[in-house]
């Protein structure tokens, strides 16, 4: 059949209008065979890192296998090398050496690889009424009542008194066991349930049941807790004062898994950031000869606000740079004013079923794409870098250029709220910084849910970054 000539309104319309489609419907074979693989890897990911320091366990484990080496202060480095430097086993920076000199700026991609979570109180065991319990400080910006009744396990490490260490990841191994929090039945729950949604659920009572059977040949008070402490202290050498110096994580027991009739989506705890930092690592690992230096920073502490020795304001990933540019000579502040950095961290995905607190027009969509936010913050734009015209003009032609498949989008409406990234923090380094990353449906659940398109697309264009 031949074809109608276009109308004059019709080419119009492809030429001034933002037409946005699904991502399926611009995706090419050769793309969906590779998000395929690399949605799988991902999933596996997911289930290896269920904490920071594991993160960086299965990070570094990952990069020895493709070539990379710890980098150390004075070291030479030329073109193509591949360095790494853990930060106090809970954040990583990586660096592809590029061709052109660190003077002429590097490229970045920075995530984080903290998730919330319940963190162990430093001194938590204690039994009521024949029960043991575990006392917990949420970590991060949790909706407390998701935390309840869900299957939990227990990571993290344990320094004993004598300076000895052990790890611990209670419940990831087939046959372990689970623990959990318990919640109110609703036969009794009457009260609890007229209580605001933030209320009804106190911070100090997520309060996790970890054992019920007494100790058998003693007659004294908390004879459960001390038959706890006696599992502990056989299987790990652990006595009830080595809690005090433990960071031992309670994190939900679910695998990665696919979701939908059509598996189109990835469901798993921790995808905010895991989802972006896997993205960028993955991107580095596929760059081989850059022109300009690739950097990869995966840090800890975001969901706190970047704090501490680990967090992106630490500066530890200014050392880092300080060696790398030394290295070569090179003033540390050249190199900061010549870089780019994508801030790469999740965005909320627009849900129909909360559609009142979306402004559709400007919110990210699943399978649109990679997500780009011009600026997060809270109302004006607080605790946001905001980045300049000329810095969202690199980037979409970057990325048009190599057929990756993007969208705009903000966190919600005006004043629903808002959120931060690490962006800011690179921002005050002089270095030109966008937030870009995957976005997610649930955000900060136990159980959060990402396109596999968005999580592939922001892969590529991670690579494109590190490329350019």
């Amino acid at each position: 059949m031949e074809e109608k000539e276009k109308t004059a309104g019709q080419l119009r319309r492809e030429l001034l209008l933002d037409q946005r489609k699904n991502g399926y419907d611009l995706l090419t074979a050769e793309d969906e065979a590779a998000m395929k693989s690399y949605c799988e890897d991902y999933k596996k990911f997911l289930d290896a890192a269920m904490t920071e320091r594991e993160a960086v366990d299965e990070i570094v484990r990952q990069a020895e296998a493709h070539g990379f080496v710890p980098f150390t202060r004075g070291m030479a480095v030329i073109p193509g090398d591949k360095l790494y430097r853990v930060n106090r086993g809970k954040a990583v920076m990586l660096a592809v050496i590029g061709e052109k000199s660190l003077a002429d700026g590097v490229s970045i991609g920075a995530a984080h690889i903290d998730s919330p979570r319940l963190d162990l109180k430093p001194q938590p065991l204690y039994e009521d009424s024949e029960l043991a319990f575990l006392k917990t400080h949420y970590y991060g910006g949790i909706r407390k009542y998701q935390w309840v009744t869900i299957p939990l396990e227990l990571h993290g490490v344990i320094v004993r008194k004598d300076g000895s260490s052990v790890k611990v990841a209670i419940g990831a191994a087939e046959g372990d066991p689970l623990f959990t929090v318990d919640d109110l039945l609703p036969h009794l729950g009457g009260e609890q349930s007229k209580k605001p949604l933030g209320e009804a659920i106190p911070g100090e009572t997520l309060n996790i049941l970890v054992g019920s059977r007494p100790f058998k040949d003693d007659e004294g008070a908390d004879r459960v807790k001390l038959a706890i402490l006696d599992i502990l202290n056989q299987k790990y050498g652990l006595v009830e004062t080595d809690f005090i110096s433990a960071e031992l994580e309670a994190v939900p027991a679910f695998r990665a898994c696919d979701i939908g009739f059509d598996r189109s989506l990835i469901g798993a705890y921790g995808q905010d950031d895991r989802v972006c930092a896997y993205a960028a690592f993955a991107a580095l690992l596929d760059t081989k000869r850059p022109v300009h230096t690739a950097v990869c920073m995966l840090a800890d502490k975001e969901e706190i606000g970047s704090e501490g020795v680990t967090g992106m304001k630490s500066a530890a990933f200014d050392t880092f740079m300080s060696d790398l540019c030394d290295a070569q000579r090179v003033a540390l502040k050249t190199c900061y004013e010549h870089s780019f950095c994508l801030s790469a961290d999740v965005t909320a995905a627009y849900d129909p079923n909360f559609a009142e607190v979306y402004e559709k027009r400007n919110s990210a969509q699943v399978n649109y794409g990679m997500g780009f936010c011009k600026y997060t913050g809270a109302r004006g734009k607080s605790g946001a870098s905001d980045a300049s015209a000329e810095v969202v003009g690199f980037v979409r032609r970057a990325l048009d250029a190599a057929g990756v498949i993007w969208q705009m989008a903000e966190l919600g409406k005006v004043d629903a709220g808002g959120g931060g990234t690490v962006a800011c923090y690179m921002a005050e380094r002089d270095i030109d910084t966008l937030d870009a990353g995957v976005p997610v449906l649930s955000m900060h659940a136990p159980f959060e849910v990402t396109g596999k398109l968005d999580c592939y697309m922001t892969y590529k264009g991670m690579k494109v970054i590190y490329q350019s």
